[in-house]
């Protein structure tokens, strides 16, 4: 696949024919190949015999909940998929998010933002498949997972452990959205939604530490109610 979508194979799962057109005539212009589906069934079929390279799934489809549908195509593939959905609940993208989404983009939304989101979706599957990246950089922000440092133009900044893992942890999913469940896992070994806040108050230092200006921040952005992710460049 070229950088301009050529040769990209993508599923859609929705049931609503103006959306299925709109993302049709959105991707086809980047020479993606389109194939639809307008239920959970359908889609599971198709995911499984023309094998796409992405999916799009809508969450209110007719026949089964799309959240359902996306749990059990887990069960038998890791293509990479960005839900579509107008439900804009925290619990509805933090399940999808934990059951397997690459990515969550609550309708409506434009064309520039959807490519984006597909673009990161691709490149996170691709470090997933092969060697983890042991050098993330964004902008003048370096983090080097294999010596554990972190520098800003140069100049070592020096994190606590906490710290380190939350970021070290949305470094490894850079571009994508990392729960909050997730972010407690990785920094505290646990779920547990009473210790929510020991993510925003550990997030709030690494901006004191590593944004220009923390109050707005260019590097850890806040996905509201659901968790942050390390904005790379699209």
């Amino acid at each position: 696949m070229t950088s301009s979508g050529q040769n990209l194979r993508v599923l859609v799962i929705e049931d609503e024919a103006p959306i299925r057109r709109f993302l049709r005539a959105s991707l086809e212009t980047q020479d993606m190949q389109i194939t639809e589906a307008e239920t959970g069934r359908e889609g599971l079929s198709l995911s499984a015999a023309a094998v796409p390279d992405l999916i799009l799934l809508d969450l209110g489809l007719p026949d089964i909940d799309g959240l359902e549908v996306l749990k059990r195509l887990r069960e038998f593939s890791s293509v990479p998929v960005v839900v579509l959905s107008a439900r804009e609940k925290e619990r509805d993208k933090v399940t999808a998010l934990d059951s397997g989404a690459d990515d969550y983009l609550t309708k409506p939304f434009s064309v520039g933002e959807l490519l984006a989101r597909i673009r990161v979706a691709l490149r996170h599957r691709a470090r997933a498949a092969g060697a983890p990246a042991s050098r993330v950089e964004v902008g003048n922000l370096v983090i080097d997972l294999d010596a554990r440092r972190v520098s800003k133009s140069g100049a070592e900044i020096r994190l606590t452990p906490n710290e380190y893992r939350l970021l070290a942890c949305l470094a490894r999913h850079a571009g994508r959205v990392v729960t909050q469940k997730e972010l407690l896992k990785e920094g505290w070994a646990t779920t547990l939604s009473s210790r929510e806040h020991y993510v925003r108050i550990y997030i709030h230092q690494l901006r004191q530490k590593l944004e220009d200006d923390p109050a707005r921040p260019k590097y850890l952005i806040s996905e509201p109610w659901v968790g942050y992710r390390l904005k790379i460049d699209d």
